[in-house]
C-alpha cells in the first residue's frame, strides 16, 4: 500500500513534534530543568586545556586544582587523560591533579572541566601574612629601588595607600627615571617589579591567580591580582587597572605563592580556558551535583561537549529560530527577502552589534557598495572578478569605518567586524543584479523585507526566554523541524495577497 506524500508529511511531522516535546517535558519534570529563566542562578562552565610538546623521557604534569573561595561553589568535575595514569591527591591542603606517562612522541592536550556558581558573597579567609623575602639587587638597581620606595612612602601612610600610589603612577606612566630603570632592566614582567618594590618596602603580599568570567571566551589565560596585608586584613588590587577589591567576575584559582601548572618532560606548555555562562535554578544545580553521572540523557547531550564547543552551539542553536521567522514571513505573510539565509546571518550580526548600530552599519556599507558595484558594471568584468572586487571594497569600507569610529571614540561602531563580510558582498552583488533585471522598486521591496525579517529574528533571538530554551532544551529543534516541514505543505493565500484578491469576496461589486 502506497502512502501519499500528504500522509507521510503528517506522520513525520507528528512524530518529530511529539518526540521533541516529550524530551523537553522529561528534562523539565524528571531532571528539574525550568521552562523559563524565572528564579535563576548563573552557572559557569569552565574548561581548562593543558597543551605541551613532549621531549625524550617520561612525562609528569601536575596542576593545582581550584578550591571553593569567596562564595564560589564547584561541582561536576571531569578529567580527560587518555593514555596517562591519573590521580588527584591532597598536598598540604591543596588539591592537585597529576598525569604521568612513560613516554610520548606527539603534542598532547589534557582537559579539566568543571562548573561553578556563586551561592553568596563572602570575604576571603584571613590567612597569616607570609614572610617577606627581600629581593637581591645589583648596586645600581638597589640605588634606584631605594629612591622609588622613598618617594612613594612620602605620599603614603599605610601599606594600602603605598600600593595604590604605586599602581596609579605605573598606570599614568608617572614613575620617574629610577622606576623606569627598574622596569627597563627587569627580565621578568611589570608584575615582578611591583612585587619587588612591595617586598623592599616591607609590605606583606602574595599573588591571587584566577580567571575573569566572560561568556563565550576562548583561549583565555590566567590573570594575576596582588593581595597585600596591612597588619590586620588582606586587600586585593588589580595591577592592570589599579582598582581595589576583588572583581565580581573574577574566579580565584589559587591564592598565595606557587605555580598552578608544572610540566616535566615537556616544553612550550600552555594553560588556556574556555567559558560558557548558563542560567539554572538552584534546585536543578543541586540535582546535577548529585546525579549528573547517573543520567544517560545528560551524558549524550550538549552538556557533555567541551565548553568551547558549547559556546559555539549556544549561538548556532539560535539560527533555527531566525529561520523559523523567515519561513513564517515568506510562506504565511508573503514578504519577499533577498534569499533565505541572508536575513538570519544579518540577525546574528545584530546580536553582536546591537540593533540600531547594526542597521546603520549595514545600510551604510551596502549603500556605498551598491554605488561601487554600479561603477564596476561599466567595466564588463567577469562574475568572479567582480565579486572579488566587491569583497575587497567591503573590507576596506569596514576597516575605514573602524578606524574613524576609534578616532571619534564611537565604541559601538567598532563592532562592524561582526558583520559577515561575504554575506555583505553577496548582498551587494545580488541587489545590483536585481536592480539591473527588475529595477530599483524590487530592490527596495526585497531589501526592506530582508531587514524587516532580520530585525524580527534579532528581537526573538535576543530574548532571554528563547536563549534559555534553545540552550537548555535543544530537543525543541526536533519539534521545530516538524513544524517547518508542516509549513512546507502550505499552499493557501498569503496575508499580502488578501488585499490583491479582496474583491473576490464581494461578488456584488
Amino acid at each position: 500500500m502506497k502512502i501519499s506524500p500528504r500522509l507521510q508529511i503528517s506522520l513525520v511531522t507528528g512524530i518529530l513534534i511529539t518526540f521533541g516535546l516529550a524530551l523537553t517535558l522529561y528534562k523539565n519534570i524528571e531532571l528539574g530543568f525550568p521552562l523559563s529563566p524565572g528564579q535563576q542562578q548563573t552557572v559557569w562552565k569552565v574548561e581548562s586545556k593543558i597543551s605541551f610538546e613532549p621531549i625524550d623521557g617520561p612525562v609528569n604534569i601536575s596542576m593545582a586544582l581550584p578550591q571553593a573561595q569567596a562564595g564560589w561553589q564547584l561541582f561536576n568535575e571531569h578529567f580527560a587523560s587518555s593514555g596517562f595514569s591519573f590521580i588527584v591527591q591532597d598536598k598540604q591542603g591543596v588539591r592537585q591533579a597529576e598525569w604521568a606517562r612513560r613516554s610520548l612522541n606527539q603534542k598532547t592536550t589534557l582537559h579539566y572541566k568543571f562548573e561553578i556558581y556563586q551561592s553568596n558573597t563572602i570575604d576571603l579567609e584571613n590567612i597569616p601574612a607570609p614572610n617577606i623575602i627581600t629581593p637581591e639587587l645589583t648596586p645600581d638597581r638597589l640605588t634606584a629601588m631605594k629612591s622609588v620606595v622613598s618617594s612613594l612612602k612620602q605620599h603614603s601612610n599605610s601599606p594600602v595607600s603605598f600600593t595604590q600610589n604605586l599602581l596609579e603612577k605605573l598606570l599614568l606612566d608617572d614613575i620617574g627615571q629610577n622606576a623606569s630603570f627598574l622596569l627597563a632592566n627587569k627580565e621578568n614582567s611589570k608584575l615582578s617589579v611591583i612585587m619587588d618594590i612591595l617586598a623592599f618596602a616591607n609590605v606583606p603580599h602574595h599573588t591571587v591567580k584566577g580567571i575573569f568570567l566572560e561568556d563565550g571566551r576562548r583561549r583565555q589565560t590566567i590573570d594575576t591580582l596582588i593581595e597585600i596585608h596591612d597588619g590586620k586584613h588582606w586587600h586585593i588590587f588589580n595591577p592592570s587597572s589599579g582598582e581595589k577589591g576583588l572583581p565580581e567576575n573574577f574566579f580565584i584559582w589559587q591564592r598565595g605563592a606557587g605555580s598552578i601548572l608544572n610540566v616535566m618532560g615537556g616544553k612550550d606548555s600552555r594553560l588556556e580556558f574556555a567559558l560558557v555562562k548558563n542560567t539554572l535554578p538552584l534546585k536543578t544545580i543541586l540535582f546535577l551535583e548529585q546525579h549528573v553521572q547517573e543520567q544517560l540523557l545528560l551524558d549524550f547531550s550538549i552538556y557533555s561537549l567541551p565548553v568551547e564547543q558549547q559556546g559555539v552551539f549556544k549561538g548556532l542553536l539560535l539560527i533555527p529560530v531566525g529561520a523559523l521567522v523567515v519561513v513564517l514571513l515568506r510562506v504565511l505573510v508573503g514578504i519577499r527577502t533577498a534569499g533565505t539565509f541572508m536575513p538570519i546571518l544579518i540577525a546574528l550580526a545584530f546580536v553582536q552589534t546591537t540593533l540600531l548600530t547594526g542597521l546603520f552599519i549595514f545600510l551604510l556599507v551596502v549603500g556605498i557598495g551598491l554605488w561601487i558595484r554600479y561603477y564596476l558594471s561599466y567595466l564588463n568584468l567577469l562574475l568572479v572578478a567582480r565579486i572579488t572586487a566587491v569583497v575587497i571594497v567591503v573590507i576596506l569600507l569596514m576597516a575605514t569605518l573602524s578606524i574613524v569610529s576609534y578616532k571619534l571614540d564611537l565604541d559601538q561602531l567598532l563592532t562592524v567586524t561582526f558583520l559577515p563580510i561575504i554575506i555583505l558582498a553577496w548582498t551587494i552583488e545580488r541587489m545590483s543584479i536585481l536592480w539591473e533585471e527588475e529595477g530599483g522598486h524590487e530592490v527596495l521591496i526585497q531589501g526592506s523585507g530582508s531587514l524587516f525579517a532580520a530585525t524580527l529574528s534579532y528581537l526573538l533571538m535576543s530574548a532571554e526566554l528563547v536563549k534559555h530554551l534553545t540552550f537548555n532544551f535543544p530537543e525543541l529543534m526536533i519539534s521545530l523541524l516538524g513544524f517547518v516541514l508542516l509549513l512546507g505543505r502550505y499552499t493557501g493565500y498569503r496575508l499580502v495577497e488578501l488585499h490583491r484578491f479582496r474583491y473576490l469576496g464581494r461578488p456584488d461589486e
